[in-house]
């Protein structure tokens, strides 16, 4: 898809019709023609809150994104605006507009918690709409973060113990999106206890917690904890009203000169936060998510919520894995066979390996570009197959070549000697000399000519053995030789004939013993592709771990600060879990069985290559017999 536009304007990508969720399939391939990078930004709120123009706005218009001049929602479902990132180059920014939560026409509000759970499993950056102020009736109008840990799993339910369970969402934090309060139409001053205040410590001082044990404050505290503890970062934007109230009814047709000079510097504050701070959007295991990719986990996490299951991160990874990399095998395959297209057939053994090596190595490269999760090394070991299979095919296409080439130079190389085979010239005295010198020739000249291919050797062999009989023939009619003469000649014929033979098996040796080393000198070079891959995907899991980590240590100072002793000692044993899947990341204990298939499928390329030749061997021997 091309860069210079996306997509001219908005369309759906999740349909909401009666309750029920459903993908579009032109969003969906609209997205799959995405190979960059994206940042998926996500807004969502209460209905007629103004989500539509802040989205408008990121995507660099005054239009898009329908606003509605009515008490009636406009957007149903979630909506999507692929636009070219204004900040960073080869990325793609997604921008979701969700369907008013709390819509008075729909009435369910299951069907909005799955909306918001979408936003939250999609996005790297969640967009909250809020109006007025951040209250206690604010507060508890986003109830659905509370609901998020019976809707999102990270593990498959029967995959862990039930311990394990338990504190589950307590990691939620490593894989949920950047969070944003955007507080529309705020009128207070930003004043707490006489202290003028950030807009960030505002949203603190809302999220701030109550002491206490009673049923009241525990309901209090919910939803501030879920969105302390789920998201790994918070930030607040506070925006005046834009117009007066009699504007408001056609925001979008509004000139900048008639919107409040305030509400524009908010606008342009949030829209530079958004395009300079919000992070690609990653899978749980770091690994950048692309506009292909995107659409892939709508469809997994939309079917999996249509099915009546809890979306589960872990089985989400696995499912889109399985896609990707099942592509990059066929991806890779291609990059192979394009660039096996260059060998122009016939070609030497040696030339022949040099090219395969080469293209497979950039095949290799690009699957370890495209896939992940592939710890086991299943699909690479499909790939180092595929290309054996196919190097394989291309081997007796280069033999066929070679053989018809000198099957095709032998015969023009013979063709006067096989008439004068034919008229009897040889059959005379002095007539096994002539024969002889005219064969010679015909060696002579064939040997000369270049580029005959793997087969020279095995067809002058056959050649060789063709002529045996006619040779003999000659040999015994020459009159002009003795009966010593004869035995020294046929002594010489069979002499010929084994020294021809051990030429060809001589080539064949050689050619083996070059492939052998060919693979050994790739070998490192594999290893060394598969080490940084594996490093890299090491890094991203620990950078995971460390913000997660970063994300509850800082919650923990803050609730010691604030004197909640007993939640920050509870936040003790979620931070060591979190150590300890750190150490288990940095102890790299799965690169012996990431590396181990690759170093065995050189081996089983070898192998059958070498079987092959083995084959072809035996197959020519039998022909001459």
């Amino acid at each position: 898809m091309s860069r210079a536009g996306l997509m001219q304007e908005p369309m759906c990508l999740v349909k909401n019709v009666c309750g029920s969720l459903e993908v579009c399939k032109d969003a969906i391939e609209v997205l799959h023609g995405i190979n960059e990078t994206v940042v998926v930004v996500s807004i969502v709120g209460l209905y007629r809150t103004g989500k539509s123009y802040l989205m408008n706005r990121l995507a660099g218009q005054k239009t898009g994104f329908a606003l509605g001049n009515t008490i009636e929602s406009k957007t149903k479902g979630i909506w999507m605006w692929c636009v070219p990132h204004p900040s960073i180059t080869g990325h793609t920014l997604v921008l979701l507009d969700t369907e008013g939560l709390g819509d008075v026409e729909k009435g369910d509000s299951q069907n909005d918690g799955w909306i918001f759970c979408l936003a939250v499993l999609l996005s790297s950056t969640l967009v909250y709409n809020g109006k007025g102020v951040i209250d206690n009736d604010a507060v508890e109008k986003l109830h659905y973060v509370t609901e998020i840990a019976e809707q999102i799993k990270i593990r498959s339910p029967s995959a862990g113990a039930d311990e394990e369970e338990e504190v589950e969402d307590s990691e939620f934090v490593c894989f949920f999106p950047s969070f944003v309060w955007a507080v529309r139409d705020f009128t207070l001053e930003l004043v707490i206890n006489g202290k003028k205040v950030t807009e960030d410590e505002y949203l603190d001082f809302a999220l701030q917690l109550k002491k206490g044990l009673t049923k009241k404050v525990s309901e209090y505290n919910l939803p501030r904890e879920c969105i302390r503890r789920y998201f790994p970062s918070r930030k607040c934007f506070v925006f005046p009203s834009p117009t007066s109230s009699e504007n408001m009814t056609h925001l979008e047709s509004l000139q900048e000169q008639d919107l409040a000079p305030g509400f524009l510097e908010a606008t342009d504050h949030f829209c530079e936060y958004i395009f300079v701070k919000s992070d690609v959007k990653k899978l749980k295991g770091g690994r950048r998510v692309t506009g292909k990719m995107l659409g892939q986990l709508a469809q997994i996490y939309v079917d999996t919520i249509s099915s009546g299951n809890v979306a589960c991160l872990d089985n989400a990874v696995v499912t889109l894995a399985n896609l990707e990399n099942q592509a990059a095998v066929e991806e890779a395959l291609q990059v192979y066979k394009n660039g096996m297209k260059e060998v122009k057939f016939p070609v030497s053994v040696y030339d022949f390996t040099i090219k395969h090596q080469k293209s497979r190595s950039l095949a290799t490269f690009k699957f370890m570009e495209r896939s992940f999760e592939d710890n086991k090394g299943e699909y690479l070991k499909k790939l180092v197959e595929a290309i054996n299979v196919y190097c394989v095919t291309l081997m007796n296409e280069n033999e066929m070549t070679s053989e018809k080439k000198c099957r095709e130079l032998l015969k023009d190389l013979s063709h006067d000697m096989i008439e004068r085979l034919k008229n009897g010239e040889y059959i005379k005295c002095g007539g096994y000399e002539v024969y002889s010198s005219d064969r010679d020739a015909i060696i002579t000249k064939y040997h000369r000519e270049p580029d005959k291919g793997v087969m020279a050797e095995a067809v002058l062999n056959e050649f060789f053995n063709e002529r045996g009989p006619e040779a003999n023939s000659i040999l015994q009619a020459d009159k002009k030789l003795t009966e010593n003469d004869r035995k020294i000649q046929e002594e010489k014929e069979k002499a010929a004939l084994l020294e021809q033979k051990c030429k060809e098996e001589e080539e064949r040796r050689i050619e083996s013993e070059r492939m052998r080393q060919a693979e050994q000198e790739r070998q490192e070079d594999r290893m060394r592709q598969m080490q940084e891959k594996f490093n890299k995907e090491m890094e991203q899991q620990r950078e995971e771990m460390d913000r997660a980590m970063d994300s509850k240590l800082k919650e923990q100072e803050e609730l010691l600060k604030k004197g909640f002793k007993e939640k920050a000692e509870l936040l003790n044993e979620e931070i060591k879990s979190l150590q300890k899947e750190k150490e288990s990341i940095n102890a790299g204990g799965i690169f012996k069985d990431y590396v181990m298939p690759l170093l065995s499928t050189g081996a089983d390329l070898l192998s059958s290559l070498i079987m092959h030749k083995s084959i072809a061997k035996g197959l020519k021997a039998l022909k001459g017999k």
